[in-house]
């Protein structure tokens, strides 16, 4: 009995330290040369894990959610000069129908530019949305396009919109046509921005589209995050209903804050819900979501802590950072073919319309449409996309200077220092 206890204990302690030097090596081992495609299960840094736990795939080249953004000069359109009087701006998703591809925008044609509200009148607008109506194009390519006109009129007041309507975005419902869109009750800047959100609809995407004059999104009560705005609605079908996403701005001027909101209805005209969880996305200037797997993906714009990222939720609601990129389209409409199939798997996209904002100068303030290209799609995969040591030219740089203010403060701080010598 005695040998087999001392033969036990010799056992143990030999596990033991076995045991410690397994974990001693483990510990100290050099993460390997070759990137490993799975999480390896030996102790990683916060970084690492963050690596495989965060992301679709270790590397920015093998994630479906990964991008770059190349732009196109669109043809067929004209913007009187570029003195500021003719603005394009905010487009909708691109749908393609009766052979051809379809997108509407933001259109304002004003006797002059933007002049603020203290200048506005019943001619003069006070911003580049101002005075606006919405009007749509054609396009066999995606590149040249026909201007068709107007779709949706400013309505005589004090109907919704009768001082502005703007940022629209295109739902196709059970064989109708469903234009969603901001509905300016005065002049953009007067206050916090009162624009709740209106429709129309129609038979055809060439109209005629006919009023809905109700509010189906309203703002938020008194305190609310949303209270004075819903703006860019987008709504996407999903698990059967429509979920329309928004933005708002809010917690003070001039220092806003934007974050993005989620509002669930199961007929286009109503009523919607706002979600419990609201903002559900706590960045980004605009809304730009697709659907993409079997949830929905979000390209985050400008704005917040989480800017210029592409995020992901399976639920719609739960959105997570799956990448980081730059120059991502501004007031993105993608061309996504599955938006209202009420898709299990979504593919993702490829192109679409974007807008620059102050094409020019601020005296002749105005946007112009451009065409944005990128891989998100599960359908290609096209390498010069998926680059992420992007270079630019030293002029690129030299746009972004110091202001005069900045060159002012620091030249006093180097006078300064060197009288203190």
């Amino acid at each position: 009995m005695k040998f087999r206890r001392i033969i036990f204990l010799f056992v143990v302690v030999m596990t033991t330290t076995l045991t410690g030097f397994a974990q001693e090596e483990t510990a100290t081992r050099a993460f390997p040369f070759l990137l490993p495609k799975e999480k390896p299960e030996f102790p990683l840094s916060k970084a690492m894990e963050r690596n495989y736990d965060a992301y679709p795939a270790a590397r920015p080249e093998e994630n479906e959610l990964y991008t770059q953004f190349k732009y196109t000069e669109l043809k067929g359109f004209d913007y009187n000069g570029h003195d500021g009087t003719i603005s394009r701006r905010d487009p909708s998703k691109v749908i393609f129908v009766n052979g051809k591809y379809y997108v509407w925008y933001t259109y304002r044609n004003t006797p002059v530019s933007p002049q603020g509200p203290e200048k506005s009148n019943d001619t003069i607008p006070s911003s580049d949305w101002d005075l606006s109506e919405i009007w749509y194009a054609t396009s066999k390519d995606g590149i040249q396009w026909e201007e068709q006109g107007v779709a949706v009129p400013r309505p005589p007041k004090p109907q919704i919109g009768w001082r502005s309507v703007t940022t629209t975005d295109i739902l196709l419902w059970e064989g109708k046509y469903y234009l969603y869109y901001q509905g300016f009750m005065e002049a953009s800047g007067k206050r916090g921005d009162d624009c709740p959100v209106a429709v129309s609809y129609a038979d055809s995407p060439d109209g005629p589209w006919t009023a809905y004059n109700e509010i189906v999104i309203p703002n938020g009560d008194e305190g609310d995050w949303d209270q004075y705005s819903i703006h860019d609605p987008q709504p996407i079908v999903h698990n059967g209903k429509i979920y329309l996403y928004y933005k708002s701005d809010f917690d003070g001027d001039p220092n806003l804050v934007r974050m993005q909101g989620l509002a669930i209805a199961e007929h286009p005209l109503g009523p919607f819900k706002k979600h419990p969880l609201n903002p559900v996305i706590n960045s980004g200037h605009e809304t730009t979501l697709f659907p993409f797997k079997e949830g929905i993906a979000a390209l985050v714009i400008k704005d917040g802590n989480e800017h210029f990222t592409i995020q992901y939720a399976e639920d719609g609601v739960n959105f997570d950072i799956a990448a980081i990129t730059n120059l991502m389209p501004t007031a993105a409409g993608p061309y996504m073919p599955d938006a209202f199939t009420n898709t299990s798997y979504g593919k993702g996209i490829t192109w679409g319309i974007s807008h620059i904002t102050n094409a020019t100068n601020w005296e002749q303030n105005h946007a112009i449409l451009l065409r944005f290209d990128c891989d998100l799609s599960l359908d290609i995969h096209d390498p010069e996309m998926k680059k992420h040591n992007y270079y630019y030219k030293p002029e690129f740089y030299y746009q972004h200077g110091l202001s005069k203010k900045q060159m002012q403060r620091i030249q006093e701080e180097n006078e300064t220092l060197i009288k203190g010598n």
